[in-house]
């Protein structure tokens, strides 16, 4: 139940309303038409700029169309005012009634008060992580991970059709190097001295597991053949994604596919993507200019097998095949945004490292290729770099890791619940600091214990209310302007789980929930003052009830926000 979706259409009826009457020509556009919260509600309930958006196309003043629409407006039962703002917003004052009325259905659906249900199903692919396979999850997946899980969370609970995809890339260069790290683990697993690990291969504790699990497996046999690099890899791979896979689940993160670049590669599908591409002319032989700056030292000037990236709107065309024959990355880019289409998804998102923002404008263009322009949509979100802190000095690397901090680390430390909030307590774009020592204080700064105390608090409440009560609810009995502000708070969430879905922004939930943990923290100390706005009181089993009755829609509004962000709301603490 949005109630600004509901009176955004009371107010476009208004306007077909007006145009039937003649004075405004029919046939409009109401895509951009928005209500909303004003900013102060001293203005009214209910924003509008359905005048302003539709002044042109009317053929006048946002005003004078304005005024053609509060008279239908102040008709409507639920609005007791209307009245013009600045160049041409609308605000609405609304009765009384519709407060009491929302909460009571905000009571009735309970834990899914703010889910929706689309009126055409969309189907959304959300690809996260996608880490190479070459060893444990370190922090800055773990921020990627987090928001891709919530951002796919979030879809869901607004009526998505949604699949959680993790792409792995098993097919390059780095899984040989891979191999070829834990082929000397394998030898030092056989009791041989393997000394320092040379340059460019993985030095990580993490690869020992592997060598003794090939040691076991085939005893010294590897050491008498040239065929040891396939079957090292594979073991690699697998025991790789076993590692992640654990990761993932210590931060409750489970994908539903997991998809292998190999098999793109050995199934044809990336000849197959190609020819389609090369059918309908996207496809040719020709020189790419040198990239802008340094020239990169393996850039080569010579003919190259090109896709006609430029005609969707990429800033250059790009390589699918290398010098040597074989296939560029890019080309199993091409065969797996296909893949996604062919399975009929209307929505890609990308969940990727601050450094490949060069990445979204050709996945773009790929999509639009095979699927037709704006057919497709296709969002990459690019998450920027964790730092991690401790009383304000930089974390030291692992030393199982070798060069940076696990993911796995952090979360044993502080608590999945701590790492997943912090995560998303910042837009995914913006740098994020994480001292170990903030997030885990309990006050009002630190945000996660915020809120998930407001909602220990309201549980211990509901603990110990009294049995036996005789008295029906009645939410117009909540007139304290600290109730009304709570109020206004629960009505926005439906609101804020809509536009945060549209706009893939998951930090705007984590950015409300503490909002209203501060409104609820505010009721209640407020009743520490005022005796008579506890929410117990003797002898008055009717404002008792409603007040818990009350009490448990807030603790909906906590429950299923932190549950769209995976976030346990724990009943003690």
């Amino acid at each position: 139940m949005n109630l600004f979706l509901q009176f955004q259409d009371v107010v476009v009826q208004a306007l077909h309303d007006v145009a039937a009457l003649g004075k405004i020509p029919a046939g409009f556009d109401t895509s951009k038409i928005t209500s909303e919260p004003p900013r102060d509600f001293t203005h009214g309930d209910i924003s509008t700029n359905a005048a302003m958006v539709l002044a042109k196309p009317a053929g006048m003043a946002p005003r004078a169309l304005a005024e053609l629409l509060l008279p239908l407006l102040k008709a409507h039962a639920d609005v007791v005012d209307a009245s013009i703002a600045g160049p041409g917003f609308i605000n609405l004052k609304l009765a009384d009634a519709v407060w009491p009325r929302f909460i009571q259905s905000a009571l009735d659906q309970g834990d899914k008060f703010g889910s929706a249900t689309l009126k055409r199903p969309v189907k959304v692919n959300v690809e996260y992580v996608s880490a190479n396979p070459t060893g444990p999850l370190h922090v800055g997946h773990c921020r990627g991970a987090v928001f891709g899980d919530a951002l796919a969370s979030l879809l869901d609970f607004a009526g998505y059709d949604v699949t959680k995809e993790y792409y792995i890339n098993d097919a390059g260069a780095q899984v040989d190097v891979l191999a070829q790290s834990a082929f000397l683990r394998y030898r030092e697993a056989l009791g041989q001295d393997i000394g320092e690990i040379p340059s460019g291969l993985y030095p990580g504790d993490y690869l020992k597991p592997v060598g003794q699990a090939l040691a076991q497996e085939f005893g010294d046999k590897l050491l008498g053949t040239n065929d040891w690099l396939p079957i090292v890899r594979d073991k690699a791979i697998a025991m790789m994604m076993d590692m992640i896979r654990a990761d993932l689940a210590a931060l409750n993160i489970k994908q539903e596919i997991f998809f292998s670049e190999k098999s793109l590669q050995t199934s044809g599908a990336v000849e197959s993507a190609l020819a389609t591409l090369e059918k309908a002319g996207q496809v040719y032989v020709g020189k790419l200019p040198p990239p802008k700056g340094e020239t990169p030292v393996d850039w080569e000037d010579r003919d190259q097998t090109l896709f006609r990236s430029t005609a969707f709107g990429d800033d250059t065309d790009r390589a699918l095949k290398k010098s040597d024959g074989s296939f560029t990355y890019f080309a199993s880019d091409v065969a797996y945004s296909q893949n996604k289409i062919a399975r009929g998804f209307d929505q890609l998102i990308y969940v990727l490292g601050a450094d490949h923002g060069g990445y979204v404008k050709r996945l773009q263009a790929v999509a639009s290729a095979f699927a037709g322009p704006g057919k497709v949509l296709v969002d990459a979100k690019l998450c920027q770099l964790v730092k991690l802190l401790r009383n304000g000095e930089p974390v030291k690397m692992s030393k199982r890791a070798g060069e940076f901090v696990t993911l796995r680390e952090v979360v044993d430390e502080v608590g999945q619940d701590v790492v997943r909030f912090m995560m998303l307590y910042r837009k995914n774009e913006a740098p994020l600091d994480f001292d170990f020592a903030k997030v885990t204080e309990q006050s009002k700064d630190n945000p996660v214990f915020y809120v998930q105390y407001a909602h220990a608090r309201i549980c211990s409440v509901l603990r110990n209310a009294p049995a036996g009560m005789n008295a029906e609810i009645d939410f117009s009995l909540l007139t304290d302007d600290a109730e009304k502000a709570i109020i206004r708070k629960i009505v926005e969430f439906p609101r804020v789980i809509e536009a945060s879905a549209q706009a893939h922004e998951p930090h705007r939930i984590s950015f409300y929930l503490y909002d209203l943990a501060s409104e609820f923290h505010s009721l209640w100390n407020k009743g520490k003052e005022l005796p008579q706005l506890r929410f117990i009181l003797q002898n008055q089993d009717n404002v008792t009830l409603t007040r818990l009755a009350f009490l448990r829609v807030i603790r909906y509004c906590l429950a299923n926000g932190l549950g769209v962000l995976g976030v346990r709301p724990v009943e003690e603490m």
